[in-house]
């Protein structure tokens, strides 16, 4: 259109007038044609489709963290236009097997928050490299293409971030602007950069409250029967979940009386002794064993000999190999128990700190993607410890991708069998509150969703 302020328009010519007049008409004309290239001028950057993915093992609030990636992408409709969930994580990409969100109620997104395990399927499955894979990337590429997908973020842990940051790196290999952002979750609680990681603060409450209860159960029936009580929970290599045992007792008679520890080599005698002088002096021994406890050759004592999708190796279960030997070793009565999934769905039992904290990093994730923040994963930093402060950072993903945080040697008491009080101090704040579900005739109350496939566009089918 012709601007009647500018100066041409001032010289007052008749025939100025009808061109201007037949010029708005023209442009009044175009606007009420669709296609028209005056609009298409003047159109803002159109809004473009959301990836969301579940990967790794799942937890008691990874479903907090999808609540909030999925309410926050609602309130940003100018960035984003539909979000998709992949059916089964990334796998659901690969097989163009995609999950439109917005057929589910917004009663069932909040619904999620308090709803452990993965709503919209998980998936252990970890893609190589460009150059050793390059099908499984060019296949992505399709299927966001297909379906105009801009934004993809991916929760979980170490091994997620990996691919996370791979999917970052497409569009500067494949020509295809994507945004991809890691939104953090493991129970192990060993991403890098991040003060904790969702997930683990609701494990560590499990496990300290099972410890604490078991502990009493032990005690109450020691002089005549189990006097040795062992408890086994996850963490390959770094050893916050078992340490997070530790909270139940805080002085050397109550319960654990043991933990051990990846960080620190298991030596036979050192444990065995050990159990006696406890059952000797307190009447009976409550030991807290993480699954990737190893000797001091690096050989974990529960080696299965094979090994998972990400080429991990397989645990067979330490709990009946430490009860076992001492059995052998000392004759005593014992029980043992393997917390395994329990321990991972327990949201009956959630830490509400934990649940917050992973509503919060969902929702950072969505806020820093419609700000063009690209290759980072949101971050918890905290402020102070008593009383407990935090607020959200981001740190770019190549700084997290493949590497663990282990349990600092200044956590564990010099004897190597308990935590120090520093380790205490970080922990506690974790498991902070509770955020118990609904209840409905004695059960928790948790929601399914619908699950209503995206209509495939692709015609070639894509087997993983």
């Amino acid at each position: 259109m012709i601007d009647e302020s500018s100066p041409s328009a001032t010289e007052g010519a008749p025939r100025y007038r009808r061109l201007l007049a037949r010029s708005n008409e023209r442009a009044y004309a175009c606007r009420r044609q669709p296609g028209c290239a005056i609009l298409e001028h003047m159109k803002k950057p159109a809004a473009r489709n959301a990836f969301y993915a579940q990967s790794g093992g799942v937890s008691a609030v990874i479903n907090a963290s999808a609540c909030g990636v999925i309410e926050t992408a609602k309130r940003h409709r100018k960035h984003i236009g539909k979000l998709f969930a992949g059916r089964d994580g990334i796998v659901g990409a690969l097989t163009e097997n995609l999950i439109d969100v917005s057929r589910e109620s917004p009663a069932t997104i909040r619904g999620l928050k308090h709803t452990p395990a993965g709503a919209f399927g998980s998936a252990r499955f970890k893609l190589k490299s460009l150059e050793q894979n390059r099908a499984e990337y060019e296949r992505l590429i399709d299927v966001f293409r297909a379906h105009d997908i801009g934004y993809f973020f991916y929760n979980g842990g170490n091994d997620s971030m990996d691919t996370a940051l791979k999917v970052s790196q497409i569009g500067q290999a494949l020509g295809y602007p994507i945004t991809c952002l890691g939104v953090p979750k493991t129970v192990d609680n060993d991403l890098p950069h991040t003060d904790c990681c969702p997930g683990f603060g609701s494990v560590a409450k499990y496990v300290a409250v099972s410890t604490l209860e078991a502990g009493l159960d032990v005690a109450s029936m020691a002089r005549t029967s189990t006097k040795v009580f062992v408890l086994e929970v996850m963490g390959r290599h770094a050893g916050w979940i078992a340490a997070a045992g530790g909270l139940a007792g805080t002085k050397p008679a109550q319960p654990p009386h043991i933990i051990l520890f990846p960080e620190i080599p298991f030596v036979p005698q050192n444990f065995l002794d050990r159990v006696k002088q406890s059952v000797s002096d307190y009447g009976y021994c409550v030991v807290v064993v993480s699954e990737g406890s190893a000797f001091a050759d690096g050989k974990f004592l529960a080696d299965a000999g094979t090994k998972d999708a990400f080429g991990h190796t397989q645990l067979g279960g330490v709990a009946p190999v430490v009860a076992n030997m001492i059995r052998e070793a000392h004759g005593y009565k014992y029980h043992w128990a393997v917390a395994d999934y329990l321990q991972r769905a327990a949201r009956h039992v959630a830490s509400r700190v934990d649940v917050e904290q992973a509503y919060a990093v969902g929702k950072a994730a969505v806020e820093l993607a419609v700000r063009g923040v690209n290759a980072v994963m949101p971050t918890i930093v905290r402020r102070s410890s008593r009383p407990y402060r935090w607020t959200i950072g981001h740190v770019p993903l190549e700084k997290v991708a493949n590497f663990e945080k282990k349990l600092p040697r200044s956590f564990i008491t010099a004897d190597g069998f308990g935590i120090s009080a520093a380790c205490r101090r970080y922990l506690e704040p974790l498991i902070g509150g509770e955020a118990p579900p609904p209840y409905r005739n004695g059960l928790p109350v948790y929601v399914r969703i619908k699950g209503v496939a995206v209509r495939r566009k692709l015609k070639a089918e894509f087997k993983v």
